[in-house]
């Protein structure tokens, strides 16, 4: 059985027959005790049909320590994929011999739940990588890496067996970030580089660091206040005080990664494509800092826009998915 089994949709329902509510009140982030209601005996009979459903061991819902529907559906994940469970790349649809893969990176405070549902909107040869910093998800026991080089590294390693064929990387905010050093780190060594690079909703590195927020540094009213201004947190799990603490480490470890991490002094640029993507009321990023990506590559693709905010991705997968594979097989011709 692989992870393009475990349909996140199908298991909010599971969840919801077992509660006798709608579906969509168990949105992703809900907590199970505080905002479900979930006891120890619902908590039982979740397992019990999750462990049917999903041809599971026994228990694995209670050993997961999954609090909500997003954070269950990544460990079934991680426990379906095997080969990939105890390491940051899930492979949702995994093939023995991909005409290509595509690495996608994720935000701040995020995790590989951001490109859910992305793997049906590409080719059926291609491998979507999905990779997950530690300290969420399945690999929410380890510790969380606040260094931008220490995380680049962790992924290099994972990485490095899963470039013998044509790869693109993609990364939104934070995630852009870590693809755009990531390639540069392959550049560097030698290794195989990526066909194409696509940075989403990330600013091209600046020498000075002006004076922009420093997340990492707020207090956790101004910090909370700061991410609804933003979008793409829930409200559950801005607005609940029992669910915050849980997600508050996590945020401010990669704020600390952003706001701590020094840009290169003149970089050479990189011989790879690269386009740049954003959301035209993202208040984070404007025009100007996305289209400076240009001085940073050779092959400069151009950028792409697309109505919504600073998480505009959530809403615009299959025309994101169209333009990835279009840039991405341009630039392999």
């Amino acid at each position: 059985m692989t992870s393009a089994t475990v349909n996140i949709e199908e298991l909010r329902a599971l969840i919801a027959g077992v509660l006798e509510i709608e579906p969509e009140e168990v949105t992703d982030e809900a907590h199970f005790t505080d905002e479900l209601d979930v006891d120890s005996l619902l908590m039982l009979e979740i397992s019990t049909r999750v462990e049917s459903a999903y041809d599971v061991p026994e228990n694995t819902v209670v050993i997961s320590g999954a609090r909500t529907l997003a954070e269950l559906h990544a460990y079934l994940v991680s426990k379906l994929v095997g080969e990939t469970s105890a390491g940051p790349v899930i492979r949702p649809r995994p093939l023995s011999d991909p005409a290509a893969r595509l690495f996608l990176f994720h935000h701040a405070g995020g995790s590989h739940l951001l490109y859910r549902g992305w793997a049906e909107h590409f080719s059926q040869d291609w491998e979507l990588c999905l990779l997950e910093a530690p300290g969420r998800g399945h690999l929410q026991t380890l510790p969380l890496i606040d260094d931008c080089d220490r995380l680049v590294d962790y992924f290099h390693n994972a990485i490095a067996p899963l470039l013998d064929r044509p790869f693109g990387f993609f990364g939104h905010s934070l995630g852009a970030l870590i693809a755009y050093q990531l390639a540069r780190r392959l550049h560097h060594e030698g290794d195989p580089l990526p066909t194409w690079l696509g940075v989403s909703a990330y600013g091209a590195p600046r020498a000075e660091a002006g004076t922009d927020d420093r997340p990492h540094l707020m207090s956790d009213d101004e910090l909370r206040g700061w991410l609804r201004s933003v979008g793409g947190s829930t409200p559950q799990l801005l607005d609940n005080d029992a669910v915050w603490p849980t997600f508050a480490p996590v945020f401010r470890s990669d704020f600390k990664l952003l706001d701590t991490w020094a840009p290169p002094h003149d970089p050479e640029p990189l011989p790879v494509p690269l386009s740049v993507f954003g959301g035209r009321r993202d208040k984070l990023i404007g025009e100007d800092r996305l289209l400076s990506w240009r001085a940073f590559t050779t092959r400069f693709r151009g950028l792409e826009r697309y109505e919504g905010d600073h998480f505009y991705v959530m809403d615009h997968r299959q025309p994101l998915a169209a333009a990835i594979t279009a840039a991405m097989r341009s630039a392999a011709a």
